[in-house]
């Protein structure tokens, strides 16, 4: 696997080895030993899966103390554009984000540390989103930051008329709400 650290320290696009024939390919997508080599600490404890259709937006999503979360997400149908938003107070790129096209195809993986808001969106006509996490889903410790925020500057690449919110995430915060990790 390649680990390819992104412009935000401890955020890495993770490319996977795919081996190819006539028949199809094979790949190893997780592997403890090699991830831990590169990204030490996280220790995965549930694995998620969604399925979502062309415009839903689902984020910007994290979770507040003790149930801050890290993730490793990919994609097993479609393509989504997913991002990460730096909320570690004490970081230099505190607000700044990364965007990552992730795809069945391109078989690219996105390491998001504990600390950061994450969001994605659906380019495909359809996307099968998945993820690790290293704690478990609080309800009461979960927040939104606004999508649309004009302090975060995100390019979704989809005009407003085709993004589908929940009604949850239509209620995201802005950036200068929140308290920093």
């Amino acid at each position: 696997m390649n680990f390819i650290e992104q412009d935000i320290k401890g955020v890495y696009v993770i490319e996977p080895v795919r081996y190819g024939d006539s028949r199809g390919y094979f790949c190893e997508v997780w592997k403890q030993e090699e991830f831990e080599s590169v990204i030490p600490g996280v220790k995965f404890i549930q694995d998620n899966e969604s399925v979502s259709s062309h415009g839903v937006l689902r984020g910007l999503h994290f979770q507040e103390g003790e149930y801050a979360q890290a993730k490793l997400v990919r994609v097993s149908r479609g393509t989504v554009l997913d991002v990460v938003v730096d909320l570690r107070g004490d970081s230099p790129t505190y607000g700044k984000h990364v965007a990552v096209e992730l795809s069945a195809e391109n078989a690219r993986q996105l390491f998001v540390p504990r600390g950061f808001a994450h969001g994605f969106v659906v380019l495909s006509d359809i996307a099968q989103f998945q993820y690790k996490v290293d704690n478990v889903y609080a309800p009461h410790a979960e927040m939104t930051l606004k999508y649309d925020d004009p302090e975060l500057g995100i390019d979704w690449r989809l005009s407003e008329d085709e993004i589908r919110l929940s009604e949850k995430d239509k209620l995201g915060i802005r950036l200068k709400n929140i308290k920093p990790f």
